[in-house]
């Protein structure tokens, strides 16, 4: 019977030795978890039978490192969750490795070509929740957006003079008290200069005349103000209409929400759609995990989400290749949502997760299994000169 003891320990030693150097071998492996192998003791009726490896479980609960690399593709999960990913015949597997490219059809892949899932976009950009497909970043170019809508926000300072010099007059700098340029496109993407001359009248009231590529539109608005230095009129917005060469008109709504007239420095800003044309320059990966494309007229779009998946009992899941699992009956369904929300990780993007294996301690492990191994060696040898003494003595 001491021989099968011994032997179950050679075994279990042997498995937990396999165990150990499986750790030792992905020590540089991103996404690699830790395991070990956990022994039970055997019995038989009472009497001891020796040992066994019951199960190798593998450490879920601890990150691995950080490794920034910059890379748009690279992600890295903190905290609980599993990037979804679907090999070529369907499958999906979990995996926590976050080294993604793009493969020659522009869908986002893993080291082993595996697809990365999350929710798509539709034909308009906007995210379809709920149906979780195959990531892909758009390879064609932005087309040009005409602008239709130019909101300005600026304070004018209250104690400023009339000007002196009359009537207004562009090339003289003393016939108005501010000017502020800003841009917008037609349908060709041609970018055009709305330039905005303002000439205080009186207390509380001031004309804004309107100026395109330097031309007179002869359109010029009141801009009235409340004792308060909040804006009194006009409170809709102004319509600036534009015949640009070549390309469609523009009826362009300027709007003043938000302009105020204070005793401080003048000062302005706006903000207005329409863009040129431009080609992709680049992908970018917020923490929510929103894919965006990012395009050299310095404009991005969305081009889906990257959704994470958790599992009530990680340990249940069935080990796969390419640092992978799969679901089964013990891990339990896929719960699947944004990342940040719902127990899940957050991402972090131009970085991978690393192997979480503690080499020091695993080198201590191996050694220790060294030892576990010569010990029940030992008892074999130990059993088999006792049966020789036997034997002799007949």
């Amino acid at each position: 019977m001491s021989y099968n003891i011994g032997l179950s320990g050679l075994r279990s030693t042997n498995q937990a030795l396999n165990v150990i150097s499986q750790n030792i071998a992905n020590v540089s492996t991103a996404g690699f978890k830790a395991a070990r192998a956990e022994y039970a003791a055997l019995y038989a009726g009472g009497e001891p039978g020796g040992v066994e490896v019951a199960q190798v479980s593998q450490d879920f609960s601890k990150d691995g490192s950080k490794e920034f690399t910059g890379r748009s593709l690279d992600l890295a999960i903190s905290g609980q969750g599993f990037f979804m990913v679907k090999n070529a015949q369907g499958q999906t597997a979990y995996t926590r490795a976050g080294t993604f490219n793009k493969d020659a059809s522009n869908f986002i892949v893993g080291a082993g070509g595996e697809k990365l899932q999350g929710y798509g976009v539709d034909a308009n950009g906007a995210l379809l929740t709920g149906v979780v497909t195959d990531l892909k970043i758009s390879a064609s170019n932005l087309a040009a957006k005409a602008s239709t809508r130019l909101d300005f926000k600026a304070n004018l300072r209250a104690d400023a003079a009339v000007p002196a010099t009359t009537p207004f007059d562009p090339a003289d700098a003393n016939s108005f008290n501010y000017s502020y340029t800003s841009s917008v496109y037609d349908s060709l993407g041609t970018e055009h200069t709305v330039t905005q001359y303002f000439v205080k009248t009186g207390a509380n009231t001031w004309d804004s005349n309107y100026y395109v590529d330097g031309a007179a539109t002869g359109v010029t608005q009141a801009v009235n103000f409340n004792t308060d230095g909040t804006l009194a009129a006009p409170t809709t917005p102004v319509v600036l209409n534009m015949t640009p060469a070549g390309a469609d008109p523009i009826a362009l709504d300027v709007s003043y929400t938000g302009t105020t007239q204070y005793a401080a420095d003048f000062s302005a800003s706006y903000d207005a759609d329409g863009y040129s044309s431009g080609e992709l320059a680049g992908v970018r990966v917020d923490d929510d995990g929103s894919v965006f494309a990012v395009f050299t007229n310095g404009k991005d779009l969305l081009q889906g989400k990257v959704a994470l998946a958790n599992f009530s009992n990680p340990n249940g899941l069935a080990k796969g290749d390419n640092t992978s699992w799969t679901a089964t009956f013990s891990s339990g369904n896929a719960v699947i949502g944004d990342p940040g929300a719902g127990g899940l990780g957050t991402l972090t993007a131009g970085a991978y997760e690393g192997s979480n294996v503690d080499l020091t301690g695993e080198l201590v492990n191996l050694m220790t299994a060294q030892r576990n191994y010569q010990a029940n060696a030992k008892s074999i040898s130990t059993a088999d000169k006792m049966t020789q003494v036997l034997f002799s003595s007949w």
